[in-house]
């Protein structure tokens, strides 16, 4: 209804005054670009109506950045393959490198300039701009693509790289052909694991490009992987003397010799003035995309600190006839001072140095130029006509064709088979914008430079970068030269190629620095974390004992296994050495030899008995028991031979049974010879001939069995029960393997020591009883004397053998066996 307070038509509540470029068309296409570095805004004190903010600081590669969208909607109009029977136009503005100019840019892309809109006109048809190229700062592509999302307005980005833009759920109409932030980030890691760089400071700007380009960093650099940052600083946007001494003092005192900045040119440019004012050299620069191609800063005076420097740059294009085009550009000599096509004039007076009429106060008192837009611009040396490294360019004209392509495979769409509701197809009469981001999410078209473009499902392009390398020529010229590149595949994944051939190294030796905070650990060592830095920085712990580590920078040593120690170097395992009483051993040598001398001995007084047996002396001796004892005494020599060699089982089961029946066979004839001795003195006396019944040759032979019956029993119950067995003992000497014979059951081997001991003590106590006897008789004092030393040596070997350890208790038991053998030859038979 209409009434006094509001008209019935709708009027623009401000008209935004920017600095543009516009071509007309059935379809518009939008751009934003930096054309200008700087802005400065006026007073905003509101007493009056504030004033538009004004640009300065002409930025000659995003102005050729807005004429290669020119250029390329100007080559799809000539095109009759793409899009034909619809002209594309455009308008493209300058956003000066601040979010609020780009924004009120987007703004009237999206909304139209028009003053005036009657209402009761249908407002239908089709958007002001289709879609909109731009913005080239993620910042800006965040805050724009956040509203224009709303409305589903498509938003094709050159150079806007930030990881974030990839969430679909935020930014659902985003597209960009340049690669994410996170890729760029992992292509970065990748360098610095080819190089062995493990030890890496980051600068990053304090923006979302920076900012989140740290969060990656922090994300996939991984320290397990062989990878730690020694720093993170954040570059600040103003000029802050104190803020840059303090981050260079930062780089000077670590010992990273790689540095990643991921900032901007500018951020670039104040650092630099600190690190050559410090004279910071000897260290490697790692470039983000975003300042690798910056001439500003491949100087004569800036090479010595930034020769070298490797990075990412955008993947790079050859657009055939773009020269010829950019040749082509005239100013407009008749809206000068309008807002709407001012920017090749602005252009014109940067390149020239001239202004047009009317020029500005002074200008041409003080001696300026005026412009007639006549100039030959063939003939400067300008950076605007170098077409020979388009990289951004590059992605400008990739975006500019994914819309067009979008577009055409909409209007191709055949009624009744579209893929709207009721198989509707889109049409430039009634096109809704999400209509529009429908299709740009199907593109997938190749380059006349033979690259494909296509989008994922984030809206991100298929993933591929140029290596860049600044060399420092002999003649002082600086060369940024391609050594590499890094791209991501469906089959692949991502890889990494570069020719180190081409690589140039700002260093003494011209090789790669060495940027590690530890050295890597050797062979033979493990990791141990410095506390309170980063996993990259460690002392080399040698490993312990019995482990091992066979590989650099290990964690953790590993255990050799059981029959296994480690070598001197601890780099790998060695078998153990082996321990047993040996036959190669010295003292094996000496309790062999002296065992073989008992038994010769024993054999030499056996042969004199014999050859003497008919003699008074042998006779009285009790001539039979005799040659037992010598025969028994001899088994004890050669017994204890089976205590020396490689236990195995059989002689472990027969070490200690023929011990245990040898001993008791030697102890009882003599049990039974000083019984022997015993009767016949009482025989001697009157009345006493019945007691030498019960001892003749019969009955010694059957006691001297029976009590030898008895150790056999108790021997074979001992080795059926529980039989000793050759055992690897490793708990002596941890480097070593102790061979040597379990006991099995020690209940059985105290029963056979105890038993022997039983004979032992019963003949001392017997021959001891008889000591007295006439001269005679003194046997029974040879008797007392050798049971005497018998029990003391087996009385001495239990404590000593408990306490020996591995061969030496076998040497302890042949040792007791023989000089207890010996004591028994020696005091029974020497005499």
């Amino acid at each position: 209804m209409s009434s006094p307070l509001y008209s019935s038509s709708c009027q623009l509540q401000g008209e935004f005054h920017l600095n543009g470029m516009h071509k007309t068309g059935d379809v518009v296409l939008g751009g934003l670009f930096v054309i200008h570095f700087f802005s400065s805004y006026p007073d905003l004190s509101f007493t009056s109506e504030p004033q538009q903010p004004t640009c300065h600081g002409f930025h000659i590669s995003g102005f050729r950045q807005a004429q290669t969208m020119a250029f390329a909607i100007d080559e799809i109009n000539r095109n009759s393959n793409l899009l034909p029977n619809v002209t594309l136009g455009y308008s493209l503005y300058d956003n000066c490198n601040q979010l609020g100019v780009g924004f009120r840019a987007a703004l009237s892309l999206a909304s139209g300039q028009e003053e005036k809109v009657i209402l009761h006109e249908t407002c239908v048809g089709t958007p002001p701009v289709l879609g909109i190229v731009g913005d080239s700062s993620s910042t800006h592509s965040i805050a724009i693509s956040t509203v224009l999302g709303l409305y589903r307005v498509p938003m094709v980005s050159y150079f806007a790289t930030c990881s974030c833009l990839s969430d679909r759920q935020k930014f659902p109409s985003f597209f960009r052909t340049i690669p994410s932030d996170a890729f760029q980030v992992r292509a970065m890691i990748q360098i610095l694991k080819h190089f062995g760089w493990t030890w890496a400071g980051l600068l990053v700007s304090d923006d979302d490009y920076g900012l989140h380009a740290a969060r990656s960093f922090h994300s996939y650099l991984d320290p397990s992987d062989g990878g730690c940052l020694a720093y993170t600083e954040i570059l600040p946007w103003g000029n802050d003397p104190a803020d840059r001494k303090r981050i260079v003092d930062v780089m000077k005192k670590s010992t990273a010799r790689v540095v990643i900045v991921f900032a901007h040119q500018r951020n670039m440019i104040y650092l630099m003035e600190e690190v050559v004012r410090q004279n910071v050299t000897g260290l490697q620069w790692i470039a983000s995309e975003a300042w690798i191609s910056a001439t500003v800063l491949q100087t004569p005076s800036l090479m010595p600190y930034l020769g070298g420097t490797l990075g990412i740059a955008i993947r790079r294009g050859e657009l055939l006839g773009l020269r010829d085009f950019l040749l082509k550009i005239r100013p407009d000599l008749h809206h000068n001072n309008s807002y709407g096509n001012n920017m090749v004039n602005q252009f014109w007076e940067h390149t020239f140095q001239c202004r047009f009429a009317p020029p500005p106060a002074g200008w041409v008192e003080a001696g300026g130029a005026l412009c007639t837009g006549q100039e030959d611009l063939e003939s400067m040396e300008t950076e605007f006509l170098d077409v020979s490294n388009l990289r951004p360019e590059y992605n400008v004209y990739k975006a500019v064709y994914a819309l067009a392509y979008a577009l055409d495979d909409m209007l191709q769409c055949e009624p009744g088979r579209g893929p709207f509701s009721g198989h509707s197809c889109g049409n430039l009469r009634r096109l809704e914008p999400w209509q529009f981001v429908y299709y740009s999410e199907k593109v997938n078209f190749t380059t006349s430079f033979g690259d494909q473009v296509s989008f994922d499902e984030n809206g991100d392009v298929l993933p591929v970068y140029d290596i860049m390398n600044w060399q420092w020529l002999p003649d002082g010229r600086t060369k940024v030269q391609a050594v590499g590149e890094v791209k991501k595949s469906a089959f692949k994944g991502e890889e990494l190629t570069l020719d180190e051939d081409k690589i140039f190294w700002n260093f003494e030796f011209k090789e790669p620095p060495r940027s590690v905070c530890s050295e890597s650990c050797p062979p033979g060592t493990r990791m141990a974390r410095k506390k309170g830095e980063p996993e990259c920085c460690f002392d080399c712990i040698p490993c312990s004992e019995g482990k091992i580590s066979n590989k650099t920078d290990s964690m953790e040593c590993t255990s050799c296994p059981e029959d296994f120690w480690s070598s001197p170097q601890r780099d790998h395992c060695v078998p153990k050495k082996t321990e047993f009483l040996s036959y190669h051993d010295p003292l094996g040598i000496c309790l062999t030899a002296t065992s073989l001398l008992g038994t010769f001995i024993c054999a030499v007084v056996l042969g004199i008995f014999i050859y003497h047996r008919k003699t008074p002396v042998v006779r009285a001796n009790n001539s039979e028991l005799s040659f037992q004892l010598l025969l028994s005494l001899k088994l004890c020599f050669l017994c204890s031979l089976l205590f020396i060699g490689r236990p195995r089982l059989w002689t472990c089961q027969l070490r200690h049974a023929a011990f245990g029946i040898s001993f008791v066979l030697c102890v009882s004839c003599i049990l039974v010879k000083t019984m022997v001795v015993l009767a016949v003195f009482k025989a001697s006396k009157p009345g006493g001939e019945t007691s030498l019944k019960w001892f003749g040759v019969l009955q010694q032979r059957g006691t001297v069995l029976v009590l030898t019956s008895f150790q056999a029993v108790i021997c074979t119950v001992w080795l059926v029960s529980a039989s000793p067995a050759p055992h690897k003992n490793t708990q002596y000497h941890k480097n070593k393997i102790v061979y040597e014979c379990v006991v099995g059951s020690t209940v059985g081997f105290a029963v056979l020591l105890g038993y022997i001991g039983i004979l032992a003590v019963l003949s001392f106590f017997i021959a001891f009883l008889a000591r007295n006897l006439p001269d005679s008789f003194n046997e029974a004092k040879l008797i007392t004397f050798s049971m005497l030393i018998f029990c003391a040596v087996w009385v001495a070997f239990v404590p000593a053998y408990i306490s020996s350890p591995g061969k030496y208790a076998d040497a302890v038991e042949a040792f007791a066996i023989l000089a207890s053998s010996f004591g028994l030859l020696v005091a029974l038979f020497g005499p």
